[in-house]
């Protein structure tokens, strides 16, 4: 999350206007708006490969995979963001008349990035739980292989679990989907330690 465009403290109403007609895209939380910085290359390799594969898996099924443009809102807690990859699995629901904006997603996926790591792991899913819908929040390490997946228990507790290895996969019951790791880090190439990358 990038710096607030300014410390003034702007309604939804106001956002929503100066989102639908600006080039780049904003976040909107708590009556700031913040610019959202560009991608690396690795970034963009990763969430076209996640989105792909999703895709793929979802054909024929009541679920689907949204691009990063899709807005999601978390209506009590005042937050309009931008998941790299969403999935909403039945009939889409939205904010308003414009259809930009989901209100239930039931897969939210993030490609970490280290400017808004502890922001995405911490302020952003508090806010993200408050989705009924949600069942699923999935964060992609970019410097690494590493895959973690909160999912959502009955009892509303968020279980924890994590792949690091190329040769693993993790399995999203909520949507029947599997995501490999070699193949959402294809192409990607880390940097070996304590040699120059």
């Amino acid at each position: 999350m990038g710096l607030p465009q300014s410390q003034i403290s702007y309604t939804v109403e106001e956002y929503l206007s100066f989102e639908r007609q600006a080039e780049k895209r904003h976040e909107y939380l708590g009556g700031q708006i913040y610019a959202m910085a560009g991608e690396s290359l690795e970034h963009s390799t990763i969430n076209a490969n996640l989105t792909m594969r999703l895709g793929i898996q979802l054909v024929g099924t009541p679920c689907r995979v949204l691009s990063p443009n899709m807005k999601v809102r978390t209506y009590t807690s005042g937050l309009y963001a931008y998941p790299d990859a969403a999935v909403v699995c039945g009939e889409p629901l939205f904010h308003d008349e414009h259809r930009d904006i989901l209100i239930n997603p039931t897969v939210i996926i993030k490609v970490l990035s280290p400017s808004t790591e502890a922001y995405d792991r911490g302020e952003k899913f508090l806010r993200y739980r408050q989705l009924e819908t949600l069942a699923d929040y999935v964060l992609v390490a970019q410097s690494q292989p590493l895959m973690e997946h909160f999912e959502r228990q009955p009892d509303q507790r968020w279980l924890y679990s994590a792949v690091n290895d190329l040769s693993g996969s993790m399995f999203i019951a909520s949507i029947s989907c599997e995501l490999r790791l070699a193949e959402v880090y294809d192409r990607i190439v880390f940097s070996v330690p304590g040699l120059p990358s």
